[in-house]
């Protein structure tokens, strides 16, 4: 029989636990990983070495990514050497989660971004929160948004179903960007009250086909696409897409994310995923949604080096 003082003291070290978890999961959103992958797409040119950045799911907003912490997150990304730098959208802080802090302006965060450098250029795609933000873009149905127009004010392409070509060391690749795929809620008048119950029947600006019928050559194709839900319908001729917007479940126990804002569940949750061949690499993201709160994942930048004769 168990006594009244061991049962005391398991229902102490059970509390002790409890903050100590807590306080972990409090702490974690600002920590700053960096994540590495080194991939060799089916087909990739031998000779084409090509290492990308990822920036994804900013949520700029006080304390935990602030223009400090923005600014800082610039600094360790130019610090890699990185060619090119993708940001996968997310930039703005999101409804619930401004609740629980100050949002950045988007001419603050937009200006520390500007500071991003890479040889080959800054490019970036819109999340859904960044259409999201404002309910008069909501209600017509369409943009621009004060994200993108902050991004291109200072300086940063944004992509909405558009590929561009570039050149390394002699060498073509393509840079595609896709529209958002949640980019409208079903019913914008339910705006201020907006909650997630259960699934939504999203409806997107994305055009993957148009966007794709632009690449004119068999030069491999990098796919930015906020959300990884499109990865089933990305055909083989893209050699790989990046993703955001899961956060990587944004809490993860022994590895389990039990909440992925994704329609294939934890399928396409975090990390490098192969299917049929194809490529995904989706990053778990530096901000926060819905709570401040990350355990298991920690913010992190993602590399990518992509080249011929190493296994993926």
């Amino acid at each position: 029989m168990i006594s009244r003082r061991t049962l005391l003291k398991w229902m102490a070290g059970l509390g002790v636990s409890g903050m100590a978890l807590g306080g972990y999961a409090l702490a974690e959103p600002f920590r700053l990983n960096v994540t590495r992958y080194r991939i060799t797409p089916t087909g990739w040119p031998p000779g084409l070495s090509l290492k990308l950045a990822i920036i994804a799911d900013l949520h700029a907003v006080e304390p935990w990514t602030g223009e400090e912490r923005i600014e800082h997150i610039v600094a360790e990304t130019n610090a890699l050497g990185a060619d090119a730098v993708l940001l996968l959208g997310d930039y703005v802080a999101g409804h619930r989660i401004g609740r629980f802090g100050r949002p950045v302006p988007d001419i603050v965060w937009a200006a520390a971004l500007a500071r991003l450098k890479a040889p080959l250029g800054v490019h970036a795609v819109l999340g859904n929160h960044d259409w999201w933000a404002e309910i008069d873009v909501q209600r017509a149905r369409k943009g621009p948004t004060a994200a993108g127009r902050a991004l291109e004010a200072a300086g940063i392409p944004v992509y909405e179903n558009k590929a561009l070509r570039f050149r390394k060391n002699g060498q073509p690749f393509w840079i595609a960007g896709l529209g958002d795929q949640w980019a409208f809620w079903p019913k914008p008048e339910e705006y201020r009250s907006f909650a997630l119950r259960g699934k939504r029947d999203y409806t997107g600006v994305h055009d993957l086909d148009g966007t794709l019928r632009q690449v004119t050559d068999r030069a491999p194709v990098i796919l930015m696409a906020h959300e990884p839900d499109i990865f089933p319908d990305v055909p083989d001729r893209v050699a790989l897409t990046v993703s955001g917007h899961t956060h990587g479940g944004q809490i993860r126990i022994a590895g389990f994310a039990p909440v992925v804002p994704s329609k294939f569940g934890r399928r396409y949750a975090y990390g490098h995923i192969v299917e049929d061949g194809r490529n995904l690499v989706v990053s778990g993201g530096l901000g926060l949604s819905g709570i401040p709160v990350r355990f298991g994942s920690a913010p992190e930048i993602v590399v990518v080096d992509l080249e011929a004769g190493v296994a993926g």
